[in-house]
């Protein structure tokens, strides 16, 4: 069963014991497999700086690297190995590192999956809402499209959990309007370069299309679209803030950006932190869901020029925090620091 929480969050915890309840001084233990890409990025800094500001973590244990399940297998037993509290973990799939989170949790090691889901049961999971990201963008997309014409389909990775959830969603609105088709498919692996070397080659080979969606390799898009001297279209990506920059400065560009906030990560420090202070969630699942930010109507206009940020990264989600989650500052998740560092 799967409770949602919007921008603030509903999740109501309570009392009872904690499997591996401390007083405090708590070592947690972070897998991330995806490097080089602004949102992990931030997304680790978001760890770093929530289990500083908690003033409950004495250390952190952090594998991050660009792996495979088979290697984050590898990655979660030696933080099991290493001693750790808890287990903050981005999967590389829902079922691929089951085995391992099932040997933490029957050591009293709590779990907890962000940004995608796990499917064993012993997991927390504290998640964006994958499905529905991809839909309200296509959604949008497709009706800017006036409801006909071909896109181009920029995925993440493929097999990741949060690809999976995104292409059910993307279908889900392909499915409400017949006449949209797709140009093009690919997987940008959720990398910069790779993304812009993509949607170049498709440029140039005068592949048509009428509109890009984008798995969060937004900015990068658009820079392409500029720099080859190619007609604008419709384009949707991420709360980024390079993407979010461009949707109030390029000239004649349509877009949206939906909300799929990084700092999923330290919320999901918060929630561990609270398991082990022995307050369970009365639900496993906590799933935050996207809004919307679009260039074409005036509350768009209104939520784009709020959400400018120029002290961040244009690869890193303007959405820094998540109230009633998140209680690091600006300047701590800015200068990713964890305990002790």
């Amino acid at each position: 069963m799967k409770k949602r929480l919007l921008g603030t969050a509903s999740l109501a915890l309570a009392l009872g014991l904690g499997s591996a309840a401390l007083a405090e001084g708590y070592k947690i233990g972070i897998s991330n497999t995806v490097q080089g890409n602004g949102w992990r990025e931030e997304m680790i800094c978001a760890m770093k700086a929530e289990a500083l500001a908690s003033g409950k973590v004495d250390s952190l244990n952090i594998a991050h690297r660009n792996t495979d399940a088979a290697g984050q297998l590898e990655d979660i037993r030696n933080l099991i190995q290493a001693g750790v509290n808890a287990i903050v973990v981005n999967p590389t799939n829902a079922d691929g590192i089951n085995a391992a989170i099932k040997e933490a949790t029957d050591k009293g090691i709590v779990v907890v999956a962000v940004d995608q889901a796990v499917t064993e049961p012993s997991a927390y999971i504290l998640s964006n809402n994958q499905e529905e990201y991809a839909y309200i963008g296509a959604k949008w997309l497709f009706e800017q499209m006036g409801g006909k014409g071909a896109v181009v389909y920029m995925r993440g990775a493929a097999g990741a959990g949060a690809d999976n959830d995104r292409d059910k969603g993307f279908k889900r609105a392909m499915a409400e309007y017949p006449d949209i088709t797709i140009a093009q498919e690919v997987f940008t692996g959720w990398q910069q370069d790779q993304g812009k070397q993509q949607i170049n080659d498709i440029i140039a080979a005068g592949v048509p299309f009428q509109g890009v969606w984008t798995s969060g390799i937004d900015n990068v898009i658009v820079d392409a679209f500029t720099e080859a001297g190619a007609p604008l279209v419709p384009i949707v990506g991420a709360d980024n803030a390079g993407f979010v920059s461009q949707l109030s400065s390029v000239e004649g560009l349509k877009g949206a950006a939906v909300t799929n906030p990084g700092s999923v990560g330290g919320a999901g420090v918060a929630l561990a932190i609270q398991i082990l202070d022995g307050k369970v969630p009365a639900e496993k699942t906590v799933l935050v869901d996207p809004v919307l930010w679009d260039n074409t109507t005036e509350e768009g206009k209104a939520q784009i020029a709020a959400a400018q940020n120029p002290n961040l990264s244009p690869e890193w989600p303007v959405s820094v925090s998540i109230p009633g989650w998140t209680t690091y500052t600006m300047d701590q998740i800015i200068a990713c620091k964890g305990p002790g560092e």
